[in-house]
């Protein structure tokens, strides 16, 4: 798998994507974000597209995560995540942050460092932000970048509170009193 920056915002290329294939083809084609792609093979499979935060230059928004319905479930979001938020703090973004509005992107962007700020958008979609705030931090105070089980379970609720799938339902119980994912990309 190659993982690439495409370029920043302002100046991020257009990007064709098969709707039937991604979520969000559509957003793509905006050169006002900055994207991010992994192929394998010549062939894209995942895309991601960000711009900085209209009121806070030190704060980068990952606006669209698609990832080809036919392989998601690999690891491939998280690690492509991972590149662009590498990119972006080495770029000398302080924050990175994304909405989420379902149960399999809030994993997803756990396994990529992100962690659930405990707010929502007024489209009910959960923000989740990278580096971890300084007090959700694990056990005693240890910074080893595990963010706090209380706040990784307490967006995982917010999604039980809500109409859902029977696949996302039982992705939900299957982690209801667990810790967060591990974030190392070795468990992808």
């Amino acid at each position: 798998m190659e993982y690439e920056l495409l370029g920043w915002p302002p100046d991020g290329p257009k990007l064709r994507l098969d709707h039937e294939r991604f979520s969000y083809a559509g957003k793509f084609v905006m050169t006002n974000t900055g994207k991010a792609v992994a192929c394998e093979d010549g062939d894209l499979v995942a895309a991601i597209a960000f711009n900085e935060d209209r009121t806070d230059e030190a704060t980068l928004w990952l606006r669209y995560v698609t990832v080809a319905g036919d392989r998601r479930g690999e690891g491939i979001g998280p690690e492509l995540v991972r590149l662009v938020r590498d990119r972006a703090t080495e770029r000398g973004y302080d924050r990175l942050r994304i909405a989420v509005n379902n149960p399999f992107a809030y994993e997803a962007l756990y396994r990529a460092g992100f962690v659930y700020t405990n707010e929502t958008t007024g489209i009910a979609e959960l923000i989740l932000e990278y580096p971890a705030p300084a007090d959700d931090t694990s056990d005693e105070g240890a910074n080893d970048g595990r963010a706090s089980r209380e706040r990784y379970q307490a967006g995982l609720e917010e999604f039980r509170e809500r109409d859902l799938s029977t696949e996302e339902e039982a992705f939900l119980e299957a982690r209801r009193d667990r810790d967060p994912p591990d974030t190392s990309a070795s468990d992808l």
